[in-house]
């Protein structure tokens, strides 16, 4: 378990402060994570990578010469928000366009290709891409759908290796795509997790069992099987993977493989070395030639005791790729030439702190919100109000919500929608005391939840809060009509976003029926309060239906089994929220 902490809360970011601290040589801070500290080539393809903390040396500590130009590193186990995404890249772009990569994760997903957007906007050219190379998470056929691991670090090699070439962006995404494809891996575990400030793992395995199957955010595994010796693990390991070859690999005799053999927190080096010696021999039996392995420590889930075998299967332009020389404070590889410090990037107080010249002062600058009418500003009083009891409301069932999610996700539901619920509060707070009006509040929430929470449900969250703010505006005193104009439009956004339907199991199977019913409601001329109790009702029950579904999508889905009975996490927090706000109105009415 984690012992070493101050408040939870930010624990990810004291943790990536001092990382900053101990590797100026290699990375200085910017918001939302770490760029390189060298100088990048004008005209360079920077390749950004990110995914929550709790994966250590992913993904700060692989910024680097021959590696990431940038990291984006959001809170344990959840995704860097949109906005974090978009600052690191924004910093790491050198002229030669901007390749996001991360693991294929559906918080990650919406938020890397929110950035995306937001990047091409600023005419940027950008391209994403998500490694899927778990195949314990989906079958052949389903691909796509599979979590990335510890194949993150070859693909994301590749990638930069390719792009510290010279190659434009569109060559630097076919590597990546062809490294991508050729990688498989598999995991196994002895036992969960336990994030700062829980009292127990996200997940037990029982005496003398290990869990077969493993993502790298807590998540049970896919099945059990008796504890093996290390010689057993590592067959285990290596027979799965042969299974499973790429489709232009017919056989593995005289075929050439990058191997990984992770540690995913608490198995000891020297154990690793125990199951690497089998791995390997196994491997040669095989007819498999490996090309540098690496034993380690590289894509980690906290303190979790497990272990998984990654096999990239090369060609001669991915073993080049491969072996290229890189320089990170986590992996390094072959040697380079001194490289100049990027000082036209450097801060001006980090410039005068090395050369002991005082820094000049910075004046804060009070923050500036859009006119707004008398009557929007009353009505963000009301929004206010709302806000501070979706606030108390996930407060006091944040452990409820992270049990829940622990039946078959990760179990950081509770937490993340904690911090997402508390900055939207403040920001909104912050918003109304200089005057802002109800749709200004609402999307200066919008943008807390998002980047406070990360993951899926700060986007789809952030997207909820900034469609109301929109449809509110800061004119008027919105009326019951216009508030549910902006509940269906927020129910319509989450839906493009995150792909989900009616029985998918996510939260839109509460977000749909609210919405329609509450546009019901005030077609019948309702005042807003009574139709939002009655939308709640309706949410209420929808929520408690979905335990009776299994997932389509999201990180329970590999888990679909073990979820039936279970209602979703997600649809479960939406519908107490509801009924939180029903509270709010009645105060305000």
């Amino acid at each position: 378990m984690t012992r070493l902490f101050n408040d939870p809360a930010a624990f990810a970011d004291e943790a990536l402060e001092g990382f900053t601290a101990a590797h100026r040589r290699w990375v200085r801070p910017v918001t939302g994570g770490v760029v390189r500290a060298t100088a990048t080539p004008a005209g360079q393809v920077a390749v950004v990578i990110g995914g929550g903390s709790g994966h250590y040396p992913a993904f700060s500590g692989l910024v680097g010469r021959g590696l990431a130009h940038g990291a984006a590193v959001g809170n344990v186990f959840a995704s860097p928000s949109a906005r974090q995404i978009h600052s690191v890249a924004t910093a790491a772009h050198a002229g030669g366009g901007v390749l996001l990569m991360y693991g294929n994760y559906a918080g990650d997903v919406l938020h890397f290709g929110q950035a995306a957007e937001r990047l091409a906007a600023d005419g940027v050219e950008t391209r994403t891409f998500a490694v899927a190379d778990d195949i314990s998470s989906a079958a052949p056929e389903e691909s796509a759908k599979r979590r990335g691991i510890a194949g993150d670090l070859p693909v994301f090699k590749a990638a930069a290796a390719a792009a510290e070439q010279g190659l434009p962006l569109e060559e630097v995404l076919r590597v990546a795509e062809r490294a991508g494809a050729r990688t498989r891996s598999f995991g196994i575990a002895f036992s969960g997790c336990t994030l700062p400030g829980a009292d127990h793992p996200l997940f037990t395995v029982p005496e003398a069992r290990m869990a077969v199957g493993l993502g790298i955010h807590g998540e049970p595994g896919i099945g059990e099987e008796a504890l093996p010796t290390a010689d057993e693990a590592a067959r285990l390991l290596v027979d799965t993977l042969l299974k499973e070859l790429p489709e232009d690999v017919v056989a593995p005799v005289g075929q050439r493989a990058a191997v990984i053999l992770n540690g995913l927190g608490s198995v000891k080096y020297e154990e690793l070395f125990v199951v690497y010696r089998r791995v390997a021999a196994l491997l040669g039996d095989a007819g498999v030639e490996i090309v540098d392995p690496e034993v380690g420590e590289l894509v980690t889930s906290f303190d979790m005791a497990g272990v998984s075998l990654t096999l990239t299967w090369l060609d001669d332009r991915l073993e080049e790729l491969w072996r290229a020389p890189a320089d990170t404070p986590a992996y390094r590889k072959g040697a380079l030439d001194a490289a100049e410090p990027d000082l036209d990037r450097a801060s001006v107080t980090a410039a005068a702190q090395d050369t002991a010249v005082p820094a000049v002062p910075v004046v804060p600058v009070a923050p500036v919100v859009p006119a707004a009418s008398d009557a929007s500003r009353g009505a963000a009083d009301t929004v206010l109000a709302a806000l501070d009891a979706v606030a108390r409301v996930v407060d006091a069932h944040a452990d409820e919500l992270g049990r829940i999610d622990a039946v078959a996700g990760d179990g950081d539901h509770g937490i993340g929608m904690r911090r997402g619920s508390t900055a939207a509060h403040r920001a909104a707070a912050d918003a109304q005391r200089l005057g802002a009006g109800a749709g200004t509040v609402l999307t200066r929430a919008a943008d807390a939840w998002a980047d406070k929470a990360g993951g899926t449900s700060g986007a789809l969250w952030g997207t909820i809060l900034r469609s109301l703010g929109t449809a509110l505006g800061d004119r008027d005193a919105p009326d019951a009509a216009r508030v549910a104009e902006g509940v269906t439009e927020a129910s319509a956004a989450v839906r493009r976003l995150g792909g989900a339907e009616v029985g998918d199991k996510t939260m839109v199977d509460v977000l749909v029926p609210f919405a329609d019913a509450l546009a019901a409601a005030t077609a019948e001329d309702l005042p807003l309060a009574d139709a939002w109790d009655r939308a709640a009702t309706t949410a209420t029950a929808a929520a408690a239906g979905t335990a009776d579904l299994l997932p389509r999508r999201g990180r329970a889905r590999p888990h679909a089994e073990k979820s039936l009975g279970t209602p979703d996490a997600g649809a479960h927090s939406l519908a107490l929220i509801t009924r939180a706000v029903h509270g709010a109105l009645l105060d305000h009415h």
